[in-house]
């Protein structure tokens, strides 16, 4: 008995293609049918037929062939706007969101898109922003109906409602070189709870004549990225690049005597910081001239077990600090206390340079032992090798 002969599955493929170019929705999907009755469908004939189910408006249908897409191609744009549609029609916002947002984070690592899928895309990020700020707005009234004033509570509650619908994301600790546990996550803490640091910052209008002597003299400043010796050197864009520079005063845990004889009052000012002694590594601190126009791009310090202080001095309007998720204005005379771990950035957007005081401190929240211990094990990092 002779076997029955085998459907043509490549006639059954375009015969789809031209009905549903033809605007015969019904005809395209007998088609496609066929092929997945086979067993041989690929991916792309499933999202043609999804396209010919969503014509007909078989949501069912549609959703299952979606489904066979995104199961073998999970970055397939089309079936994700589609799968968004699809659930935007359904009247399930947060769901249709969360496609919408996965087409647009995946179309932003691709290459150029063809007209076609580049309306898809911008009409899925509209439609994430208007369901984005549907829900924005619904929030704002549950939370105000509940009495709450978001002005009042902490401003990490308003972080934390921005991390939730994704206008923002979390940042942590993240140190090039050494990450001590379970020291908190903090961006930028604040100098009134520092008397050492109120101190000093009652002594910023000494410290910035040094500071404008410095500056007008130009003598002593050197590039703030130095390529490192018998080290290779970290990609930086400012590597060896004036327009980000240090008048350094303690540098590598020794003192720059020449530099330092020149700012005694800063110095003086220095003494009272609880700075890290540490071979070969701490004290550090400088001036920071940071040139109009510089932007300083996101990046992160080489230990969490540190704080990085900033005395602004010198300032300009336009000058600016971000650490994780929030950025404050540098203003001169009001110190910035910040976990430089975290990533952050710094820009000035002024006419003039930028000069402030900057140096490290123990972070607040290790022991005087742990400070101990981890002075010993950097003396013996350190030391490594030395004869």
């Amino acid at each position: 008995m002779a076997s029955a002969p085998q459907p043509d599955i490549q006639a059954l493929a375009q015969a789809g293609v031209a009905a549903l170019r033809a605007g015969d929705a019904a005809a395209a999907r007998r088609s496609f049918d066929a092929v997945v009755a086979t067993g041989r469908a690929t991916p792309q004939l499933w999202l043609l037929l999804a396209q010919a189910c969503e014509q007909l408006q078989d949501w069912p249908a549609t959703s299952g062939a979606l489904d066979r897409v995104l199961a073998a191609d999970d970055r397939n744009l089309y079936a994700l706007t589609m799968k968004g549609d699809l659930l935007a029609r359904q009247g399930d916002d947060r769901a249709a969101t969360a496609w919408y947002g996965q087409a647009v984070r995946a179309a932003a690592g691709t290459g150029p898109l063809s007209p076609d899928l580049a309306q898809r895309i911008d009409r899925a990020a509209a439609a994430k922003a208007a369901t984005d700020a549907r829900f924005d707005a619904h929030l704002s009234s549950a939370l105000a109906a509940a009495g709450v004033d978001r002005q009042a509570v902490p401003s990490r509650f308003g972080e934390a409602l921005d991390i939730m619908t994704g206008r923002t994301r979390p940042y942590f600790q993240e140190p090039k070189s050494f990450f001590y546990p379970g020291l908190p996550h903090i961006a930028f803490y604040e100098p009134r709870d520092f008397p050492w640091l109120v101190e000093i910052a009652a002594m910023a209008a000494a410290i910035r004549a040094e500071a404008e002597a410095v500056l007008a003299a130009d003598d002593g400043i050197v590039p703030y990225v130095e390529k490192p010796k018998n080290r290779p050197a970290r990609p930086h864009k400012l590597l060896d690049d004036a327009r980000w520079s240090a008048f350094h005063l303690w540098k590598d845990g020794a003192i720059v005597e020449a530099n330092a004889a020149r700012c005694p009052v800063t110095m003086a000012a220095l003494a009272k910081a609880p700075i890290p002694r540490i071979r070969g590594r701490s004290p550090m601190a400088l001036f920071s001239i940071l040139r109009p126009g510089t932007h300083i791009e996101p990046h992160a310090g080489y230990l969490n077990t540190r704080l990085i202080c900033h005395i602004p001095l010198v300032v300009p309007a336009g000058c600016r600090l971000r650490v994780g998720n929030e950025t404050r204005v540098v203003e001169a005379g009001q110190p910035l206390l910040f976990d430089d771990s975290i990533e952050h950035e710094a820009w000035n957007d002024g006419d003039a340079p930028r000069a402030i005081l900057l140096f490290e401190v123990w972070r607040p929240e290790l022991s005087e032992s742990e400070r101990q211990a981890l002075t010993a094990m950097f003396d013996a990092v350190g030391g490594y090798g030395e004869g």
